[in-house]
Formats: structure tokens, C-alpha cells, sequence
């Protein structure tokens, strides 16, 4: 059986035509599936768009959470009640072609790979300052995280249940999807395709939680904001050090002593580092008090099966 796990915040604009692709995809696959739909917490219509469709069609499972918990935790709760042996996962907002997870089961039941991935080889989106940050953090996120293929892919994919389930054998609070499957390793595959522009309704991924993702993504598979506190004050050192020298010099050799600006700048110098210091030290400290808390990623008001 085929589960697809769908995130859903907010989608009514789409609802209708997200459950006609999708099911009309995998009519045509011909194999048993279901759809799970994750409500994230709609204030609009979307749980009652998704009701009436599940009278037309069986397959169709929603699962409500008692509030927003954010879509990481939303595709967890979906993997947890996907019961499927091939497991799919796409958003919400037709932005990646339900259609190609056709290609993604024949590249899975050639028995060749376990995880067939979306490869964005192209976008079509209009918002260029969105494009462009998600560019930078994927290239930054690549190039930090010792992790392959992740620029250019994001949670559209499908996996057998065993690499299903070594990404649920993680239970970190703070989840970035994409690279836990890209940790998990496994025989990994990429299915190319463009990337389109909504087609009706807003992204309700803003700014600002898209660099909260990239910040949790950074601080959960690399070491560099550590490394960068150590490059800093080993730098720090040398700079004084020499400065240190400096003073006893001319001291020594009578030179006029160095003024209130030298000193004011020596202070702001080391100020700046210490601050950046306990902002990164802080960002672990709050990760690690995040995960000693050992509190639910959601939490279910209704499942409708």
C-alpha cells in the first residue's frame, strides 16, 4: 500500500484540486493507498473542504492537531499514522507535481533504491526574495551540514517503510526532515522537475519561520557556529597579543601612550566577540532545554479514517 502524507495549513483555495490530483495519481499507480491529510491547526474551511471529499472517497484519512505545531511536527504526525509500505510526502500547495510520485514508485519497486527525492532543477516561483534566500540557505545548509544532495530538494519524496522508520527512530524536538533523510543514508535516488507557483491562495511559510527552519537546520547537523566561536577567539588572542606587545614597546621606548579611541575600539573589539559568543552558546542551551522538556511534537484533536 502507497501512504501520502500531506501537511495542510490554511488550504481551502486548494483543497479540491489537491485531492483530485493526488488520488487521480495514484488511481493510475493501481495499487491500495491512502491519504493523509495532517490539519496543522486551519482557522479557514480546509477540514470541512477535506470531510467532503472523504465522502467521495474512502481512502482519504485526516488527522486534526489540537493546534499549529509548525510542519515539521505536522509530517511527523503523518509518517507516524502513514501505514502504508511506500510512503509519500509532499505540501500542500501543488507547488510539486502530485504527479511525480509515479515516477517515484517505479524507481522504488525496481527494488534499486529506498528513497526516491525531488529534484528541483528549476523554479517558477514569482517571489524573487523568497527564491533567493531559500538559494542561500541551501547552499550555505550544503556546504556546512556534511550532508550530500541537499540543495535543490525538499520534503517532496517517497521512501519504504524501513527508511520511514529510521527517520522516526530519531526523536530530536528540533527537526529539519530533509536532512534527517538525508543522514539516515540508505540507497537514495532523484526524480527531477520544475517547481511552479501557487496556483491559488499565500505561502504560509513567512520569512521569519523560514529562518527559524534554516537556524534549527544549521544548529542540528553542524558543528560551524562552535567552530566560528573558537576561530574568533583564537583570533581575538593574536590580535591582543600583539597589542600587548605593542604597548610594553613604546612604553619602553617613549612613544606618546595610545588615546581614549584605540582603547574605546580595543573594548568594543572584545565586547562584540564575548555577545556573539553567548548568542551561539544560548541557541544550544535553548536546543538542549528544548529537548530535556521531552514534550509531545503534537498533539490530536480528531482523526476522521
Amino acid at each position: 500500500m502507497i501512504s501520502a502524507v500531506i501537511p495542510i495549513f490554511n488550504e481551502e483555495d486548494l483543497i479540491d484540486e489537491l485531492v483530485e490530483r493526488v488520488t487521480g495519481t495514484l488511481d493510475k499507480i493501481g495499487e491500495p493507498y491512502e491519504v493523509v491529510f495532517i490539519d496543522d491547526g486551519s482557522t479557514d474551511n480546509s477540514v470541512e473542504k477535506l470531510l467532503r471529499n472523504k465522502k467521495r472517497n474512502n481512502n482519504i484519512k485526516i488527522i486534526s492537531l489540537s493546534r499549529n505545531f509548525g510542519h515539521q511536527a505536522a509530517i511527523t504526525a503523518g509518517l507516524e499514522n502513514a501505514k502504508g509500505d511506500l510512503i509519500a510526502i509532499l505540501d500542500g500547495d501543488l507547488q510539486d507535481p502530485p504527479e511525480l510520485m509515479s515516477q517515484m514508485f517505479d524507481a522504488l519497486r525496481s527494488g534499486e533504491f529506498d528513497v526516491a527525492i525531488g529534484y528541483r532543477k528549476e523554479r517558477n516561483e514569482e517571489n524573487r526574495k523568497r527564491r533567493f534566500m531559500t538559494k542561500i540557505f541551501h547552499w550555505f545548509f550544503s556546504r556546512i551540514s556534511n550532508l550530500d544532495d541537499i540543495e535543490h530538494t525538499g520534503h517532496f519524496s517517497m521512501m519504504t517503510k524501513r527508511a520511514k522508520d529510521a527517520i522516526l527512530a530519531m526523536r530530536e524536538k528540533t527537526r529539519y526532515l530533509p536532512g534527517l533523510r538525508s543522514f539516515i543514508g540508505f540507497r537514495q535516488t532523484k526524480i527531477e522537475y520544475v517547481r511552479q507557483e501557487r496556483s491559488a491562495g499565500e505561502s504560509k511559510m513567512k520569512l521569519k519561520q523560514l529562518i527559524s527552519l534554516a537556524a534549527d537546520a544549521m544548529f542540528a547537523f553542524s558543528r560551524i557556529p562552535v567552530r566560528v566561536c573558537l576561530f574568533l577567539g583564537l583570533t581575538g588572542v593574536v590580535i591582543f597579543f600583539l597589542a600587548g606587545i605593542y604597548v610594553l614597546v613604546s612604553k619602553y621606548e617613549g612613544w606618546a601612550p595610545l588615546g581614549w579611541s584605540s582603547m574605546l575600539i580595543s573594548i568594543y573589539f572584545i565586547g562584540s566577540i564575548q555577545l556573539t559568543f553567548l548568542g551561539i552558546l544560548g541557541e544550544y542551551l535553548f536546543r538542549i532545554y528544548k529537548e530535556s522538556q521531552n514534550r509531545p511534537l503534537y498533539f490530536v484533536k480528531d482523526i476522521y479514517e
